[in-house]
């Protein structure tokens, strides 16, 4: 049996990116069973992708980076197969660990050892880290960076593999704070002069947050005091003070109960850890003329289930509140006893109320997988999409069967200042068009749209081509619904 169906989930993550009133003229497109796929494609395409991985180096990640690392390759591979190649790209990594600094600008005391899971000072600061890639960056810069020239070369400021390089650096280590102040390292990250030439002004910008914990970035470094009412001084203040929950958790006495909980969501009344919103507003403001070039992603624990249980610390055998793992997996030997060790993921309910936030920019998979390579997979289809790709995914219906040769059904059009009070949405007809007008069609391209991530034998390599593309308004984009099918 045949039907039409949307062809893949990266095709859905980008339905209604510039949506605009519901008579819009997109919908002319006649789907038969109302299933599409859509592209939305910026005239002016920017191959310019500035990448900074806030990587989590408490004491916990050791199996998780090694896993980011070993699976990195699969990263490069979607980026790469974008219609050009590899976008021009900076890449750098920062951590989680800002110490016992809070947005106040004051530090609390020093906890613990630190390398050791304690935290003092400032931590890293933000800084942008190369740990043992150090011997392969040159310039001085505390990034990688890989552009291509006009020849249609590419000036490296490193030696090796790309994807080594990387994972050299995203091995960042687990001795970091276990207090993880990851939304707070983000912006310290890309605010920090020692990070310069880092960040570009008119780039996109990709965040891409790798964690098992929550986030705690601390407004004020009392909630690492000795204060006993806080409760003992684990990171589950983060979550007692940082969180509150409609169904069992209204208040941070409620949130100390043992027990499920649910409806949670950041407490953005608490007088300890920093708004989220905060953060949201900062990274928006890094690309004031378009917000939407900010693109987020994680890969954390689950949001569910969502509990408080008795656990007792390392080192201790006295049980105390503690934040119940959501998701749990069989890891690597992290202890060297010859056996593959237990590893976890908490309930990250800030991070993800963060991602939310960027609708349409944002991308979410659970950390409790041996194999992260379909987590970075996602993430860089999403990056493919929202830098523009007129690959057709899917199989392409011929809705009028009886008609010599494939009849496709597909409604493009351009949109332009999309978001404001003054958009504008214009049919493109399809080719041939008279006068040198833009318009569209269908061609098959292998070396435009290689389809890697597909058996070769389901690879059509079908493109949706605009021509006299360039007589259209800069800032505007294409949007296309193409009808697809399903066999049976």
């Amino acid at each position: 049996m045949r039907r039409f169906a949307v062809a893949s989930s990266v095709t859905t993550l980008v339905v209604g990116l510039l949506a605009g009133c519901p008579d819009r003229s997109i919908s002319e497109v006649n789907p038969l069973q109302g299933r599409v796929e859509a592209k939305d494609i910026p005239v002016n395409v920017n191959r310019d992708l500035d990448l900074l991985f806030l990587i989590d180096d408490s004491p916990s990640m050791g199996d998780k980076q090694k896993n980011l690392a070993d699976n990195f390759p699969r990263f490069i591979d979607v980026l790469s197969s974008i219609p050009g190649g590899l976008p021009n790209v900076h890449i750098g990594v920062a951590t989680s660990d800002m110490g016992t600094q809070a947005t106040d600008g004051l530090a609390g005391p020093q906890i613990g050892q630190p390398n050791m899971g304690g935290c003092s000072g400032a931590g890293k600061d933000g800084v942008l880290q190369l740990f043992t890639a150090q011997s392969t960056i040159g310039g001085g810069d505390l990034f990688i960076s890989d552009i291509a020239d006009t020849a249609g070369n590419r000036t490296k400021n490193y030696t090796g593999n790309l994807s080594s390089v990387f994972g050299n650096m995203a091995k960042a280590g687990a001795g970091g704070c276990g207090f993880e102040q990851h939304l707070e390292a983000v912006k310290r990250a890309l605010s920090n002069p020692a990070n310069q030439r880092f960040l570009r002004p008119d780039a996109y910008l990709g965040v891409i947050i790798i964690a098992d914990e929550d986030d705690c970035s601390m407004l004020h470094s009392s909630l690492l005091g000795s204060n006993t009412s806080l409760g003992d001084r684990q990171s589950f203040r983060c979550t007692r003070f940082g969180v509150t929950c409609d169904q069992n958790g209204q208040t941070s006495d409620a949130m100390n109960q043992v027990g499920p909980k649910n409806q949670c969501h950041p407490n953005d009344g608490s007088p300890y850890l920093t708004k989220v919103a905060d953060y949201v507003k900062f990274l928006k403001s890094l690309k004031p003329s378009d917000p939407s070039k900010v693109v987020v992603a994680g890969i954390m624990g689950t949001v569910d289930p969502f509990a408080v249980e008795l656990r007792a610390p390392q080192d201790s055998t006295t049980k105390i509140p503690a934040l119940a793992h959501s998701c749990t997996y069989i890891g690597g030997d992290n202890d060297g006893d010859g056996k593959p060790d237990p590893e976890f993921g908490d309930p990250p309910i800030r991070l993800k109320f963060f991602l939310d936030q960027f609708p349409n920019r944002n991308t979410f998979a659970s950390i409790c997988q041996q194999d992260l390579s379909g987590g970075l997979q996602q993430i860089g289809d999403l990056l493919r999409t929202v830098i523009g790709d007129p690959c057709i995914e899917g199989k392409l219906a011929d809705v009028d069967p009886d008609t010599a040769g494939p009849q496709y059904d597909c409604s493009v059009s351009v949109v332009a200042n999309a978001g404001m009070p003054t958009r504008t949405e214009t049919l493109l007809p399809r080719c041939p068009a008279t006068g040198g007008a833009a318009c569209w069609h269908i061609e098959t391209d292998a070396v435009a749209c290689p389809n890697l991530n597909k058996p070769v034998d389901q690879r059509e390599h079908i493109v949706l081509k605009i021509e006299a593309q360039d007589t259209l308004p800069k800032d505007s984009h294409i949007l296309a619904n193409c009808v697809t099918e399903v066999t049976n």
